[in-house]
């Protein structure tokens, strides 16, 4: 059984680790700019080059997700969709939001009122690392949540966004081997 040629990477599309790399200035930002919607995340990450394993690049995503200010976060948060409404013709948003498709609408929309609420309370969207998560896991997540005063929940939505980037840097490294 023969396999299919690997895909062929896009001219902003580096392939693997060490043409990520090396890859050139804006290149790197454009690719960086597709996993984190942050600009200060994504240059403090590609001035950390080069990495030499991805354990570099994750340490690179952690620290820069660390030193980002509140303004970079909502810069970040910007990048994402709404939990229960997946970007349509958004791969990536779909595919991490998986566990939402042919969920009970009455499901989608205790997710939609909660949503409302909790951005009405702390001016972002909800965001949760949701890759493997069923709709109910996140519906209760966000109401565990929901309470957090504004310091607590910034710090945690810190951690799903450098756990969605090592997601997203792993896809974009497997994808372009």
């Amino acid at each position: 059984m023969t396999q299919p040629p690997p895909a062929r990477p896009g001219p902003s599309a580096p392939s693997g680790l060490p043409a990520l790399s090396a890859a050139d200035a804006s290149g790197l930002r454009e690719t960086l700019l597709e996993v984190c919607s942050s600009p200060a995340w994504a240059a403090a990450v590609a001035a950390s080059r080069p990495w030499h394993d991805r354990e570099e690049l994750h340490a690179a995503n952690a620290k820069a997700m660390a030193e980002l200010s509140a303004a970079d976060l909502h810069d970040a948060m910007a990048g994402h969709a709404r939990i229960g409404t997946p970007k349509p013709g958004d791969a990536v948003s779909e595919r991490e939001q998986a566990g939402v498709r042919g969920v009970d609408p009455s499901v989608l929309d205790e997710l939609r009122t909660a949503n409302a609420a909790y951005e009405a309370k702390f001016g972002h969207v909800f965001l949760i690392c949701a890759t493997g998560r069923t709709a109910d896991g996140m519906l209760a997540a966000l109401r565990e949540r929901y309470p957090n005063d504004a310091a607590t929940e910034a710090e945690i939505v810190r951690g799903e966004l450098r756990k969605i980037n090592e997601i997203r840097l792993n896809q974009l490294l497997d994808e372009r081997q």
